[in-house]
C-alpha cells in the first residue's frame, strides 16, 4: 500500500511540473465546450398519449362462440414493432417531410434521423402508450406526432382485418379441398355399396347369422319332408289290398271328365297351395315355380294313366268307383303327395340359399374390411369438413362482432400540441459536464507530458530506476525571491483554476435562470 501511495505521489509531483500546460488546455477545452453547448440547436418535443381499451362487453358474452385473439398481446407487439422502415417512409409522406428530399442520400439520412428521434413508451399494464418526437421545428414535431398517432391506430385495425381475411381465405381453401375429398369418398362408398349390394345392407344381420338361420330352416324343412314322406308311405301301405271298381261310360273319357282320386286329390291340394302362395309371393318365387312344376307333372301322369287304362279296357270307362273308405284314403294320399312335393321344393330352395350363403361367406370378411376402411376415411373427412365449417362460422361471427362493437378501441387522451419550450438540449446539465470535461482534459495533458518527459523527484526513485548506489544528494538553498515567485505562481494558478470553475458555475446559473 505504501508503494502505491508513493507511486501516486510521484505521478502527482511529475504532473505538477506541467500544471501551466494543463491549465491552458483546460481553459481552451472549457471555452470550446461552453461555446459548443450554447450553440447547440434547440429541439422541441411533441407527444401524445393513447389508451387502448381491449375490454369489450361482447367478449364474455361471445366466449366459446367466436374467435377471440389475445388483443393485449397484439397491442404490445404492435407497439414494439411500430417504428419500422415502411412505417417511417409512410410517416415521412404523411407529414410532408419528403418535400425537402433531393436524392436518395437525403432520404436515408432523414429515415435514420426519424428512427432515432421517434419514441413510443408504454406503462405495460394499463395499455397506455406515449408517442413522442423531437425536432428543431415545433410545428413539424407536432405534425410528425399526429401522423404517428394515425399510423398507430391504422396499423392496429388494419393488421387485425388483414389477419382475419387471411384466416378466412385459408379456411375457405381448406373447406373446398375437404369438400372435394368428401365427395370422392362418398362416390367410392356408393360404388362399393352398389357393387356389393347383395352382401350388405342397412339393418341386415351379418352373413354368419344368416347362414345359421338358413341352416336351421333347412334342417326344419328336411324334418318336415321326412315326416310327410313317412305319412305318405303309411297311406300307401294301407291302400294295399283294396281294388277299385270300374264303371262303363258312354262317351270317350277326357282328361277333365275322368277322375282318378289319387292324382286329382294331389292336384287339387297343390292348386290350393298355389293360390295361397300367389297371394304372398310373385311368379318368380321358388315355391311358386316348384308347385307349378309338380302340378304339370301330375297332370301328365294322369293323362298317361288314363291312356294305359283305356288300352286295358276296350270299352269306354268312367270315373273310378270304390267304397267311401277307399275314396277318402285316396284323397288323403293325394294331399300327402302334394305336401311332399311342396316340402321337396322348399328343401331345394333352402339348400340353394345355404349353398349361396356358404359361398358368399368366404368373401364377407374381406368385403367388411374394405367397407370399414372406406367408411373410416369418409368419417375422418366428414369430421374435418364439419369442424372447418364450424370454424368458418366462428370466424364470420368474430368479424361481425368486431365490426359491430370493435374488439380494441383506441382513445386519444392527450393530442399532440405545438411545444413552446425546447426539450433539448439540457444546457443546465451539459454546462457542468463541460467544465468537468475541461478539467479532465487538462489533467490528461499534464499526465501525458509527464510521461513523455519524465524526471526524478527524489533520490530513492533515482536509485531504484538506475540500480546504482547513490552516494548523496545536493539540496537547493532557500531563497526569498524564489519563494515569493513560487507563491505568486501558485496563487496565479489557483486563480486561473478557480476562474475556470467559477465561469462554468456562473454560466450554469445563468442558463437555469433563462430556462426558468
Amino acid at each position: 500500500m505504501e508503494d502505491i501511495v508513493r507511486q501516486l505521489v510521484g505521478y502527482a509531483r511529475a504532473m505538477w511540473l506541467y500544471r501551466w500546460w494543463g491549465l491552458l488546455a483546460a481553459w481552451v477545452v472549457g471555452i470550446a465546450a461552453a461555446v459548443g453547448i450554447y450553440m447547440l440547436p434547440d429541439r422541441y418535443e411533441s407527444s401524445a398519449r393513447i389508451f387502448v381499451d381491449t375490454q369489450s362487453v361482447l367478449k364474455p358474452l361471445m366466449s366459446g362462440l367466436a374467435v377471440q385473439p389475445n388483443i393485449d398481446q397484439q397491442v404490445t407487439i404492435l407497439s414494439r414493432t411500430l417504428i419500422s422502415r415502411p412505417n417511417i417512409e409512410k410517416l415521412i409522406r404523411m407529414a410532408d417531410l419528403d418535400l425537402a428530399i433531393k436524392n436518395d442520400k437525403d432520404r436515408e439520412a432523414l429515415i435514420d434521423k426519424m428512427t432515432r428521434s421517434l419514441a413510443i413508451r408504454s406503462t405495460g399494464r394499463d395499455n397506455l402508450f406515449t408517442l413522442s418526437f423531437q425536432d428543431e421545428q415545433a410545428e413539424r414535431a407536432r405534425r410528425v406526432v399526429q401522423s404517428f398517432v394515425s399510423i398507430f391506430v391504422e396499423s392496429g385495425l388494419g393488421d387485425k382485418r388483414k389477419d382475419t381475411d387471411t384466416a378466412r381465405r385459408f379456411i375457405e381453401e381448406q373447406i373446398s379441398g375437404y369438400e372435394q375429398k368428401l365427395e370422392e369418398a362418398e362416390n367410392r362408398l356408393k360404388e362399393f355399396k352398389l357393387k356389393n349390394m347383395a352382401m350388405m345392407g342397412e339393418g341386415r344381420p351379418d352373413y354368419f347369422a344368416q347362414l345359421s338361420k338358413v341352416t336351421a330352416e333347412l334342417e326344419q324343412a328336411r324334418l318336415q319332408l321326412r315326416e310327410s314322406e313317412n305319412s305318405r308311405d303309411a297311406l300307401k301301405r294301407q291302400l294295399l289290398g283294396e281294388e277299385p271298381v270300374l264303371l262303363p261310360q258312354t262317351q270317350k273319357p277326357s282328361l277333365s271328365s275322368v277322375s282318378i282320386p289319387e292324382i286329382d286329390g294331389r292336384i287339387e291340394t297343390l292348386k290350393k297351395n298355389l293360390d295361397a302362395m300367389l297371394q304372398r309371393f310373385t311368379e318368380a318365387h321358388p315355391d311358386v315355380v316348384g308347385t307349378r312344376r309338380v302340378i304339370t307333372q301330375l297332370e301328365e301322369q294322369k293323362r298317361k294313366e288314363i291312356e294305359e287304362r283305356g288300352k286295358d279296357a276296350p270299352a269306354q270307362f268312367g270315373s273310378l268307383n270304390s267304397n267311401p273308405v277307399y275314396q277318402q284314403m285316396k284323397l288323403a294320399m293325394g294331399e300327402a303327395e302334394a305336401n311332399v312335393a311342396s316340402l321337396q321344393a322348399r328343401v331345394s330352395e333352402y339348400q340353394r340359399r345355404y349353398d349361396a350363403l356358404r359361398q358368399a361367406s368366404q368373401l364377407v370378411p374381406q368385403i367388411e374390411a374394405e367397407f370399414a376402411q372406406l367408411n373410416r376415411d369418409y368419417e375422418v373427412n366428414k369430421k374435418n369438413y364439419e369442424s372447418l365449417i364450424a370454424r368458418r362460422e366462428s370466424a364470420n361471427m368474430s368479424v361481425e362482432m368486431e365490426s359491430t362493437s370493435g374488439i380494441a378501441e383506441f382513445r386519444l387522451i392527450d393530442p399532440p400540441s405545438v411545444p413552446l419550450k425546447p426539450a433539448a438540449p439540457n444546457r443546465v446539465l451539459l454546462m457542468p459536464v463541460g467544465g468537468v470535461a475541461a478539467l479532465a482534459a487538462g489533467l490528461a495533458l499534464m499526465f501525458l507530458l509527464s510521461q513523455l518527459r519524465p524526471s526524478f523527484q527524489d533520490a530513492r526513485v533515482l536509485r531504484e530506476i538506475s540500480g546504482l548506489p547513490l552516494l548523496g544528494a545536493v539540496s537547493m538553498l532557500p531563497d526569498i525571491n524564489r519563494k515569493r515567485k513560487a507563491r505568486n505562481a501558485n496563487l496565479f494558478f489557483a486563480g486561473g483554476l478557480t476562474g475556470l470553475i467559477g465561469c462554468f458555475a456562473v454560466l450554469t446559473v445563468m442558463l437555469a435562470v433563462m430556462q426558468a
